[in-house]
């Protein structure tokens, strides 16, 4: 089709891995073409068509093959096999710094950046300003590149990229690093992108963003396409492969009913309950465990609104935080709690049995008790860490049985935008007269 401007076709990329590094050289001096690597795909027989004003997301999990299919479209890297077509000019920020020299200032990286789009020094000029006003770092821009800080960097390259009018541009992750107003003016620039008929290509792990921007979306996990759709379709299955899910359930779909295989299902789900809920959640293998263990907590589970176990949850839907504690000796009146935290450590929000007046007056050695916390998500999109705890008074005095911080992460995602903090208020809009409305 002549609106199709970026073509991949069946793309592989294959690195040779060695256990040493003189295995190189015996096998670059083989006369027998003895073979001394392992073949490593990096990307596997992946295909997409891109069109003209399209913006298209990559998503996927660390490892899965994104950046490296990125470098491949932009000609950084070569493809072991298959094809790249790209009909109109790229401009990518694959990277932080990538193309940017250190040691020049962020006027003289302009340029160097403009040379190797193509442009002239005369061209470069003439959106010299355009850039500087974008990036907002103030005097830096006449300082040498080493003295910025990762913001101020990502400013500077996004305000080449976005001003040097490309007809495709690539974002691979790299405003992340940027603030919410920085962002939110990068955001408007893809809107303005798209208006004018250009082309965005854009890997992120904000499920949110690529809701709301992309059309469509790639999902590649252990570099294997795995679908292209909507976005939505996308990121749902993005979730189960977080939750270690998606494995599972395809494999399910693609067996066939025979006897050997009943077996392996049947195998495969005793050795799954035997690893109990939590091993379906992205867990910390560096979490903090400490108590008297009188009370453990031997199991723990989030459940999204489809009745999933999963590390996602989506916002403004009813989700639940599951404990099983086992008791080891009797306990009166034991309180069950939770805390979530943000990836700085800072304390959120979470909740107790005893705050919410569901306290069980007593639990017997050797019982097991689930507790269940039921509520609706109202965090902002982002990251965090679910903590969990089982405590106790002994007259006045707390004892701990068992606590287990930042236990798992919890995702949160949702097709509205972030807004400033931590909660959203869900807010509803009303004016007092006839006022448009776009």
């Amino acid at each position: 089709m002549d609106d199709i401007v970026v073509s991949i076709k069946d793309v592989s990329k294959v690195y040779k891995l060695y256990d040493k590094p003189i295995d190189r050289l015996k096998e670059s001096l083989s006369i027998t073409h003895k073979s001394y690597h392992q073949d490593h795909f990096a990307l596997e027989g992946i295909s997409l068509d891109v069109h003209k004003g399209e913006c298209v997301g990559i998503i996927g999990t660390n490892g899965s093959g994104k950046s490296t299919l990125l470098k491949i479209i932009t000609g950084v890297l070569s493809p072991t096999t298959g094809s790249v077509t790209v009909n109109g000019k790229i401009s990518a920020l694959l990277e932080l710094g990538a193309g940017f020299n250190m040691e020049y200032t962020g006027i003289e990286n302009i340029y160097l950046n403009g040379t190797m789009l193509g442009f002239s020094r005369e061209e470069m000029t003439a959106k010299l300003d355009d850039i500087i006003n974008f990036a907002e770092i103030g005097d830096f821009i006449n300082q040498p590149c080493k003295t910025y800080s990762s913001g101020m960097f990502a400013r500077l390259a996004f305000a080449v990229a976005i001003n040097v009018e490309p007809d495709i541009l690539i974002v691979d992750e790299a405003l992340s690093v940027g603030d919410i107003f920085f962002q939110s003016k990068c955001y408007r620039k893809f809107n303005e992108f798209k208006e004018a008929g250009k082309t965005i290509i854009f890997v992120t792990h904000d499920m949110g963003s690529v809701i709301k921007y992309c059309e469509r979306s790639m999902l590649i996990h252990h570099g294997h396409h795995v679908l292209t759709g909507t976005s939505a379709e996308a990121v749902d299955v993005y979730k189960k492969i977080l939750a270690n899910q998606y494995d599972d359930s395809a494999k399910d779909e693609e067996q066939e009913e025979t006897t050997e295989v009943e077996t392996q299902e049947t195998e495969t789900k005793e050795k799954q309950e035997a690893k109990g809920w939590k091993s379906k959640l992205t867990l910390n293998s560096n979490l903090d465990s400490y108590g008297s263990l009188d009370a453990e907590i031997v199991d723990f589970a989030i459940v999204n609104d489809k009745g999933e176990i999963s590390s996602s949850v989506d916002k403004n839907k009813q989700f639940r935080i599951k404990m099983k504690i086992q008791f080891k000796k009797d306990v009166d009146h034991p309180i069950f709690a939770y805390t979530i935290k943000d990836r700085k450590g800072t304390e959120i929000t979470g909740t107790n049995t005893m705050l919410e007046n569901y306290t069980p007056a007593h639990c017997k050695a050797g019982e097991i008790v689930t507790v269940n916390f039921d509520q609706i998500m109202t965090l902002q999109p982002g990251q965090y860490f679910l903590s969990f705890g089982c405590t106790g008074y002994n007259g006045d005095d707390l004892e701990i049985y068992h606590r287990l911080y930042n236990a798992c992460h919890l995702e949160v995602f949702s097709k509205k935008e972030g807004t400033l903090g931590f909660f959203d208020l869900n807010s509803t809009v009303s004016y007092d007269g006839a006022i448009q409305t776009k």
